[in-house]
């Protein structure tokens, strides 16, 4: 594919902000309404007419890459196309409801959050499922709350969460923010759970094994029911990460594996803009003895209506009101319409579309039969060159250095939206990229908008906002 990315700028900066474009002073009388270090006596607005804001807007986006241009094939990211269809029922003014309005009033919107929550369950194989998480890391924090509730309801003071080396950073980060002590577990030679070292691993002391499956190499834990009966028979609880849900839809559920605790990523398996940090949902599900644990507010049917409550044992509110009402709404709207068989079309065609383009690209791929996404290596090549190089080729690369059980990893994730040949437009792009000269890969990308990042500096010396980088200058 030939690809050449725009790129608007003048004295070597890029396009300029609004406010750099023109602006106008507006004097603010601000006094008495907050302290003096929060207030400022002037406040400076664009002022630009309509085709200049539709031009800055137009060359920003001609600058980035997007769903829209492209396959965007990170691995443990699941990057498909967001519907639109998504965004028009969620700019339906009937999704504008203020949360604070009585559940009589909005009987519409808490029948579509229950909807959700049924579908959810369903789909996962639990019996019960909030919505108020925000994010996936947020679920899984939630969900790992919700075990701790259940344990010291039972006066048993369990003190670790085992976790796989190939998990991902936020299982870590999540066990560690509850409390627990985190027992890394090895993979074995084929890249999955170690039976022996989970045997050595779990005690009295286990709350919970968190598991992604398929794993972060796109492996099925083929051993997963006697795991599920290993922890379980210890008195711990299995996790389940639903990073990875993407390869499961209408094929098999966490739940009839043996799962207690599971949470959804609906920004990434059903569709729902993501990037950037946000938006994002994270629903948690359970088994019917953890329900009572659950956050606050989930909502029920009964034979006056719809209603919001507060289970038994609830550990509270994790986030504000419902949730993130339109990344649900969006989610709730996606699986309406593709329904049970098409989201396990969904399922098949991502696992398809993976090992079809590992069959395709000259990088070793050490680990198999996988699923909905690989980890090929790209040996004494730098990774995260062969990656920028990539981008020389119009494509987004995949996820580099991750999983560390692959060395200089590259795992990628194509998911069900890309056809035969968006895929064939991958797999070039790996190759060629693969097969260019040194001085290619160490200074690509050459033909995007943005070009070489100094990372190191970037690193040392991060400028996170505008201010900082004025304070800089």
């Amino acid at each position: 594919m030939n690809f050449d990315q725009a790129r608007f700028s003048r004295d070597d900066e890029y396009e300029p902000l609004l406010s750099e474009k023109d602006s106008t002073t507006v004097e603010v009388d601000s006094e008495g309404v907050l302290p003096d270090d929060l207030t400022r006596d002037e406040l400076t607005l664009p002022a630009l007419s309509e085709p200049q804001l539709a031009r800055h807007y137009t060359r920003l986006s001609q600058m980035n890459y997007s769903v829209e241009l492209g396959p965007y094939p990170l691995g443990s990211c699941t990057m498909k196309y967001n519907p639109s269809f998504t965004e028009d029922v969620a700019a339906d003014p009937n999704a504008g409801v203020h949360p604070d309005r009585s559940d009589r009033t909005i009987q519409g919107t808490l029948g579509l959050l229950h909807g959700l929550q049924e579908y959810l369950a369903d789909i996962g194989g639990m019996d019960a499922v909030t919505l108020q998480p925000p994010a996936g890391a947020a679920g899984e924090f939630t969900g790992i709350l919700v075990a701790k509730a259940y344990h010291e309801s039972r006066g048993d003071d369990r003190s670790e969460i085992i976790i796989p080396s190939s998990a991902h950073g936020t299982n870590f980060a999540s066990a560690a923010m509850a409390g627990y002590d985190v027992v890394e577990l090895p993979s074995d030679d084929d890249g999955r759970v170690d039976m022996e070292a989970l045997d050595a691993a779990v005690s009295e002391e286990t709350a919970a094994l968190m598991l992604t499956n398929p794993n972060t190499l796109g492996l099925f834990e083929r051993d997963i029911v006697d795991i599920a009966e290993l922890v379980h028979d210890a008195g711990g609880l299995l996790y389940y990460d639903g990073a990875n849900l993407n390869a499961l839809l209408g094929r098999a559920r966490p739940g009839d594996m043996g799962f207690d605790i599971m949470h959804y990523n609906v920004h990434k398996t059903f569709a729902t803009p993501h990037g950037g940090g946000g938006p994002g949902a994270g629903p948690v599900g359970v088994v019917e003895e953890l329900a009572e644990f659950l956050p606050s507010p989930m909502v029920r049917e009964t034979a006056a209506g719809y209603e919001q409550y507060e289970p038994e044992s609830s550990i509270g509110k994790v986030h504000g009101f419902a949730g993130n009402w339109l990344v649900l709404v969006k989610a709730y709207a996606y699986i309406a319409r593709l329904g049970d068989a098409g989201l396990a079309d969904a399922s098949a065609k991502a696992v398809l579309n993976a090992n079809y383009l590992a069959s395709q690209i000259d990088l070793e791929v050490p680990y198999g039969p996988f699923h909905h996404e690989f980890a090929a290596t790209s040996g004494d090549r730098d990774a995260a060159d062969v990656a920028k190089r990539m981008l020389d080729y119009g494509v987004h690369p995949p996820t580099t250095k991750w999983p560390e059980l692959v060395s200089q990893a590259m795992l990628t994730e194509p998911t069900e939206v890309e056809d035969k040949a968006s895929l064939d437009d991958l797999a070039h792009a790996f190759n060629a990229a693969y097969a260019d000269s040194d001085e290619a890969l160490e200074t690509a990308p050459s033909k995007t908008s943005a070009r070489r990042i100094d990372q190191v500096s970037a690193a040392r010396n991060p400028r996170l906002s505008w201010r900082a980088l004025g304070d800089d200058e």
